[in-house]
């Protein structure tokens, strides 16, 4: 069932709470390094401004202790920004639920923002507490959540608050339900998804669900170790996962008899060490030399992945192929990134490690949707509900 958006409410002069994902990277200066997260709920705030809302804005930024008041962790220099990337007042308030918090709410003019303090000073936020939760609420008329990121969160900002108000999606929820949720129910086909990062574990859900769904499933990165081990190939002192080789053997079996095209690493870029400078061969996969360790895809295997990738309709990716952190074993990682950025396919980042990569390779503008959470996207394609998705508001 679909679920309301801010296009099928009437939002005029409302006063309306807003959930979003404000937690950006600050450096030691508390100076923000990475502004999309801003930027991917402007559509959301505009349309807001627009409609002569009086807004109150609310996020988490990292991880505080939940005790109260911590400078480091304190969204004043995201509300200093984005009073630049807005046309109105933005005030701050210096607290959540609080008698600045209360005072700002009420001060408020139609089309005016206020930005509560840090939810997570208080650890009733992520406990759901229903009278925290109600607080909130009563700032409000109508709640909006568009903070994708903490989705997969029961917390009082993202499931509480929707006891008590209306609540319908943010267009970035509704971006996000629109491209993953469709690639997932109705995809255009050849559908294909690439999965990497190191843990099989961390995985599992996400492969059996999409076993069902997929034409093709590329393996990469640490985990792709644990499957070539469990073909019975020598993988040296590459990083693989021993309790899960049962379960990798499953997946190759239910792959094959879904009709499911499974592909897998041929060869391998091998290092001597865990080191940026260690030195590195191009081996197939089963002639790693000894005490060496797989630390990213190889050439033959990078050519693989591209003509899959090149030939789909639909493609999500989660996870990068080697240790992109380091650029000798980054390759692999660029191969994929660049053969999506050149694919006519429907391209889908599933954020986290794979949106980064692709940020910092410049092929951002080049992919359809780069979804803003990395474990929330990871949930829906394991297809899990989301709390803060299961919330909102059905439409009629």
């Amino acid at each position: 069932m679909a679920k309301k958006t801010i296009k099928d409410i009437d939002l005029q002069s409302k006063k309306v709470l807003v959930r979003v994902d404000f937690n950006v990277p600050l450096n030691a200066d508390l100076k923000i390094t990475d502004e999309t997260r801003i930027t991917a709920a402007l559509p959301t705030i505009k349309y807001l401004i627009e409609n002569k809302c009086k807004i109150v804005l609310c996020s988490h930024l990292g991880r505080p202790a939940g005790t109260g008041f911590e400078e480091k962790y304190s969204l004043a220099p995201v509300a200093a920004r984005l009073a630049e990337l807005v046309d109105t007042k933005v005030t701050m308030a210096k607290d959540v639920i609080g008698e600045s918090a209360e005072a700002a709410v009420a001060a408020l003019g139609e089309g005016e923002i206020v930005l509560l303090e840090n939810l997570r000073f208080h650890k009733e936020e992520k406990k759901n507490n229903p009278e925290f939760a109600k607080k909130l609420a009563s700032f409000a008329e109508v709640y909006v959540n568009d903070a994708f990121g903490t989705a997969h969160r029961a917390h009082a900002s993202t499931a509480g608050v929707t006891e008590y108000l209306p609540a319908v999606a943010g267009f970035l929820i509704g971006k996000e339900l629109d491209f993953i949720g469709k690639a997932l129910e109705n995809p255009e086909r050849p559908f294909v998804t690439v999965l990497g990062g190191a843990k099989i574990a961390d995985k599992i859900g996400v492969i059996e669900n999409l076993l069902t769904k997929v034409d093709t499933l590329i393996l990469g990165g640490g985990m792709a170790n644990t499957f070539l081990a469990a073909q019975g190939n020598e993988m040296q002192k590459s990083l693989v996962d021993a309790d899960s080789l049962t379960i990798a053997s499953g997946i190759i079996e239910k792959a094959q008899a879904a009709g499911v095209k499974l592909l897998m690493p041929v060869d391998v870029t091998a290092a001597e060490a865990f080191a940026a400078d260690a030195k590195h061969v191009n081996v197939p996969v089963n002639a790693i030399p000894e005490g060496y360790m797989a630390l990213d895809i190889g050439t033959a295997t990078q050519a693989l992945f591209a003509e899959a990738v090149k030939g789909a309709k639909t493609v999500i990716w989660n996870g990068p192929m080697g240790v992109a952190e380091m650029p000798a074993f980054a390759v692999g990682t660029e191969a994929v990134a660049s053969a999506m950025a050149e694919s006519e396919a429907i391209t889908i980042i599933g954020g986290g490690d794979s949106a980064a990569a692709v940020k910092k390779l410049g092929y951002a503008d080049k992919m359809t949707h780069i979804s803003t959470g990395g474990g929330a996207s990871l949930e829906f394609l394991e297809g899990k509900e989301l709390p803060g998705i299961a919330a909102l508001n059905e439409k009629e």
